[in-house]
């Protein structure tokens, strides 16, 4: 079945200020963002319609954008104000929540000093990122030919459109060879996340994930760590080796689009889907879902 464009939608998008048909939120083919990847964006998930961690993402978009040399012409409160509104409008209970901001078509360069900075808010329907199944039996991981770039050469804290580029590619091999998704390292060698989520491994009962110095220290991963120690778990977050994977149990990845999924392979490496990941994905899953345990897993 072939999927359904974005581009030909029902609903309103929430475009500079004001909700737009949803086949009129359109750009000129010629804006900066296009040519310049001068766009940030977020992702979010709307559960009981309610967006979990909805100020600490648009606290974010905020920041990615100053990394990039811009200022968002809203506010913090006025883009969770519009999300809020735009998720109402939907008439998803779950749902997933696309804010972005980007550079426009006033001029064209690299310099762009007097660019208009345009903000949407969309919301569709996405459940989830992999299938229930392969959530349950882990998903398989090939290596990743791309490697996250040194700070010095990128803004690596930014969740920045130009920074995807390596993982659309790096997903696209992967798939084409049979894997789920990729693992992708550092500069340096050293274990770093995969296209779009954060890993953690585990080993003796303790919990390890990589520092993130070139990657987003992800809201979902912020979050398993906090829900992590409230079971008494020990996180330790160091530089890790990828020969250092035969000596773990059980590996899984978390992100809003992936939340919490156990990886049963990377390359020739493989893993069980322990009691550690599973309390963690009932943990995560109860998080998101009850207000209450959700600002509780957050602080």
């Amino acid at each position: 079945m072939t999927a359904q464009p974005f581009d030909d939608r029902d609903g309103v998008i929430w475009l500079n200020g004001r909700f737009v048909p949803w086949r009129d939120a359109r750009l000129h083919v010629l804006s900066h963002a296009m040519h310049y990847a001068s766009a940030v964006f977020e992702g979010e998930r709307a559960y009981d319609g309610r967006i979990f961690a909805l100020t600490e993402h648009s606290q974010r978009l905020a920041l990615s954008a100053e990394i990039l040399g811009f200022e968002l012409p809203y506010s913090v409160a006025e883009i969770d104000a519009a999300s809020r509104e735009a998720v109402e409008r939907s008439g998803l209970a779950n749902a997933y929540v696309r804010p972005i901001a980007w550079r426009g078509s006033e001029m064209m360069g690299v310099s762009a000093q007097e660019t208009k900075i345009n903000v949407a808010i969309a919301v569709w329907e996405w459940p989830a990122y992999f299938t229930p199944e392969a959530r349950m039996k882990g998903i398989r991981l090939d290596w990743a030919a791309y490697r996250r770039p040194d700070p010095r050469t990128a803004p690596v804290h930014a969740k920045a459109a130009g920074l995807y580029m390596i993982c659309t590619i790096s997903k696209h091999k992967a798939e084409a060879n049979g894997y789920a998704d990729a693992l992708m390292l550092d500069w340096r060698g050293h274990i770093a996340e995969t296209t779009g989520a954060n890993i953690f491994l585990m080993r003796d009962g303790v919990v390890h994930t990589p520092v993130p110095d070139c990657f987003l220290d992800g809201i979902t991963r912020r979050t398993v760590i906090n829900l992590a120690k409230k079971r008494g778990l020990s996180v330790v977050e160091r530089s890790i080796m990828p020969e250092e994977l035969p000596e773990f149990d059980e590996v899984f990845i978390t992100g809003t689009a992936a939340e919490v999924t156990p990886i049963a392979e990377i390359g020739e490496h493989k893993f069980t889907v322990g009691e550690i990941t599973k309390g963690l994905m009932a943990d995560y899953d109860a998080a998101v879902r009850t207000p209450a345990f959700a600002a509780e897993a957050a602080a």
